[in-house]
């Protein structure tokens, strides 16, 4: 599993150790990676991913996972990512069709 934030790309940074005495030695910023479950109104199901704390707080800000799916550019997604926001849009275009009502998001 890489330290890489699935919707992000948040990874590892380096730099450098700077003691008192102004020696350098380097060093790797890790990001802040964890599990972390969501649930997806459209798909009407829990979804489990490895994000960034920021990322999760930016998912709870944009009201939610499918909602900062679709609004998010495809070049900026990992895989796993975009799996999960064709999911969405698939679910979305089948329920579209079954109720005949057209969404936001489709307009």
């Amino acid at each position: 599993m890489s330290r890489k934030c699935t919707f992000t790309g948040k990874g590892v940074l380096s730099g450098n150790n700077v003691s008192h005495s102004n020696r350098k030695t380097r060093r790797r910023f890790l990001p802040n990676l964890q599990n972390f479950s969501f649930f997806s109104l459209t798909l009407d199901r829990s979804v489990t991913l490895r994000l960034a704390a920021h990322t999760a707080r930016t998912i709870d800000h944009n009201k939610g996972l499918d909602e900062f799916l679709l609004g998010s550019r495809v070049a900026l997604l990992q895989k796993e990512a975009l799996l999960v926001k064709k999911e969405i849009m698939d679910a979305r275009k089948s329920i579209e069709k079954a109720t005949g009502k057209i969404t936001e998001q489709s307009a």
